[in-house]
């Protein structure tokens, strides 16, 4: 290989590497949407257990690519849907207690 093909070589690695970043991260979109959809209807549906499961499913896929930065937020926020679904149901549960 002489110094010609290797610079070539080079330029071509360092466009795939620009391409690979500059793909979007669709799993870790999909999470992160899937996550905040679930947090506003855990507040007005007990069936939004689906999608904040989907959501941090879709999430920790997306964490194996890059950018990560959807993925982790979706993460983030699955993990508090699910706290506050979860909440939710138990303070529910201590109502019908006390009032029973």
């Amino acid at each position: 290989m002489d110094s010609n093909e290797k610079r070539n070589h080079h330029q071509e690695f360092e466009n795939n590497r620009i391409t690979d970043v500059n793909e979007p991260n669709n799993m870790g979109t999909a999470g992160f949407v899937l996550s905040i959809v679930a947090i506003f209807a855990t507040i007005f549906s007990p069936s939004s257990i689906i999608l904040w499961i989907l959501g941090i499913i879709f999430s920790i896929i997306g964490l194996s690519r890059k950018p990560k930065g959807l993925a982790i937020a979706g993460t983030i926020i699955s993990c508090i849907s699910a706290i506050v679904f979860v909440t939710m149901i138990v303070f529910a549960f201590e109502i019908i207690y006390f009032i029973k």
